[in-house]
C-alpha cells in the first residue's frame, strides 16, 4: 500500500546526516558503552548548520511549549546545583536538556527519513535483546545488564521494544510493508525480552498501560478477531515467560512478594523493595520539612543521615544517593517547584503528542504514539528508579523527545490535507 503523504521534505545532505544520527541513537543505545550519546552528539554538532543556513523553522505554540518544558526542567536543576553548592557536577545533567533544544530544531528543519528512525529502534532493540539473552542464557548472568546498570538496561530495552510497536502504523503504509512489520515486531519482542532477562520489574508494571495506549492509537484499525488474537497472544506470552524458569521472571516476581512480607514483618528493611520503602519513608520526612524548594542533593544526603542516626530509617539505605522514585526525589530535593518542572517535562509533550493519535494518517499517528509512549514509559520507570539521575536516562529521554517531536511537527506539514485533520 503506498504512502499517503502528499509530499515529503526535500532530500539534502543535511537530511542524510540527521537520518544517520537518529538511526545511530537507537541502534547503538545499549550495545556499546555510552552508545546513547553518539547519535545525540551528532545532532548537537549538526545543529550548528542552523546558524549558517538559517532555515525558516515556522515554530508554533506547541513547539514553544515543548521548549519551555525542557528549559524549565533544566533551569530548576541548575538552580538547585547552585544554591546547594554542587559545582559543575550538579549542572552536568540539567544542561543536557538545554542541549536537546538545538537538536530538536535541527530535526524540525531537516527531518530524518522515517525508515532510518524506525529502523534504528528495531536494530537497537534486537541487538539489546540478543545480547541480554546471551548474558542470561549462555554466560549464566543472574541479570542481564549490558554496559549500564541492570535497571537502566532493562527499562531502556523495554522502551526500544515498545517504540517498535508504535512504528507498526508507519510500517503497514510502506511498499515493503511485510518486511517492515516483521522487522518491527522482531524488535518489539527482542526489546521486551531484554527487559525480562534484566529482571528489572519496574518496566513490567507499566506494560499494561503501554498496551492501552497502543490500543487507543491503533485499535480502531483492527477487526474484532485480530483484537482477540492479540489479547490471547499477550496472555499466552506472559504465561510462557513466567512459567519458564530460565527467563528469571518467576523468581523476580516471587522475590517481590518476599520483600514486601519481610518489610511488613520487620525481618528485613534493606531488601530491594524494603530499601525503597525505607528511602521513601525518609524522603517523606524531609519533604514535610522543606516542601517548597526541597533540600538539594547535598542537603538530602545530610538529612537522610540524620534520620538514620535518629532511628527513623535503617542506616543500610544510606548507600543509595537517591530515593529510587523520580517524583519523591524531585519533591525531596527540589520541592514543589522541582515536582512541577518534572511533571511539565512529561505531561506537556504527552498532551501535545496525544492530539496526533486521532489523525487518519498512520505515518503521522505512529510518531504521535511513540511520543506518548516515551512519556508514559518514563513515568512508569520513575516509580521505582530515578532515571534522570543517570546519564542513560537523561540522554535517551531528552534526545528521543527532541527527535520524535521534531519529526512529528515537521512531517505534519507534509501530510495530505485529508490526513492532516483528526478522523471522525
Amino acid at each position: 500500500m503506498p504512502s499517503r503523504w502528499s509530499s515529503a521534505p526535500v532530500a539534502s545532505p543535511i537530511r542524510h546526516y540527521t537520518s544517520a544520527a537518529v538511526f545511530l541513537l537507537g541502534a547503538l543505545a545499549l550495545i556499546v558503552p555510552s552508545g546513547y550519546s553518539m547519535g545525540a552528539l551528532m545532532l548537537l554538532l549538526g545543529s550548528v548548520v542552523l546558524l549558517v543556513k538559517r532555515p525558516v523553522l515556522g515554530l508554533e505554540r506547541s513547539d514553544w511549549l515543548v521548549i519551555a518544558a525542557l528549559l524549565a526542567y533544566a533551569t530548576v536543576g541548575v538552580l538547585e546545583a547552585w544554591w546547594d553548592g554542587q559545582g559543575s557536577r550538579g549542572v552536568d545533567k540539567p544542561i543536557r536538556f538545554l542541549l536537546a533544544i538545538p537538536a530538536m530544531l535541527l530535526v524540525i528543519a531537516y527531518p530524518p527519513r522515517l525508515a532510518w528512525l524506525w529502523g534504528g529502534f528495531a536494530t537497537g532493540a534486537i541487538a539489546a535483546g540478543t545480547w541480554a539473552g546471551w548474558q542470561k542464557l549462555v554466560e549464566g548472568a543472574g541479570r542481564a545488564g549490558g554496559h549500564t546498570y541492570v535497571i537502566q538496561f532493562g527499562n531502556l530495552s523495554m522502551l526500544l521494544g515498545v517504540l517498535c510497536l508504535a512504528g507498526l502504523g508507519w510500517a503497514v503504509m510502506q511498499p515493503h510493508r511485510r518486511t517492515w512489520v516483521a522487522f518491527l515486531l522482531a524488535g518489539s519482542l527482542a526489546g521486551i525480552l531484554g527487559s525480562l532477562f534484566s529482571g528489572s520489574r519496574g518496566g513490567w508494571i507499566g506494560f499494561p498501560v503501554i498496551l492501552l495506549v497502543l490500543y487507543r492509537g491503533y485499535g480502531r484499525e483492527l477487526s474484532g478477531s485480530v483484537k482477540i488474537a492479540v489479547l490471547a497472544g499477550v496472555v499466552v506470552g506472559a504465561a510462557t515467560v513466567y512459567a519458564i524458569p530460565d527467563t528469571g521472571v518467576q523468581s523476580r516476581v516471587h522475590k517481590a512478594f518476599e520483600d514486601v512480607s519481610e518489610y511488613v514483618s520487620g525481618e528485613s528493611r534493606t531488601s530491594s523493595l524494603g530499601a525503597r520503602f525505607e528511602m521513601w519513608k525518609g524522603a517523606s520526612h524531609l519533604i514535610l520539612e522543606k516542601p517548597i524548594v526541597g533540600w538539594g542533593d547535598n542537603g538530602y544526603q545530610h538529612g537522610m543521615q540524620a534520620l538514620a542516626d535518629e532511628g527513623v530509617i535503617d542506616p543500610g539505605v544510606l548507600i543509595y544517593g537517591h530515593a529510587h522514585n523520580e517524583f519523591i526525589e524531585a519533591l525531596a530535593k527540589r520541592g514543589i517547584v522541582g515536582l512541577a518542572a518534572l511533571l511539565a517535562l512529561y505531561l506537556i509533550p504527552m498532551r501535545l503528542f496525544a492530539h496526533g493519535m486521532a489523525y487518519s494518517s498512520l505515518e503521522h499517528r505512529a510518531l504521535a504514539l511513540a511520543g506518548v509512549m516515551l512519556c508514559v514509559a518514563y513515568i512508569d520507570f520513575g516509580l521505582s528508579q530515578v532515571f534522570m539521575a543517570h546519564n542513560s536516562g537523561v540522554m535517551m529521554f531528552a534526545f528521543l523527545l527532541a527527535i520524535l517531536w521534531g519529526a512529528y511537527r515537521s512531517y505534519a506539514r507534509f501530510a495530505a490535507p485529508q490526513s492532516a485533520e483528526p478522523s471522525s
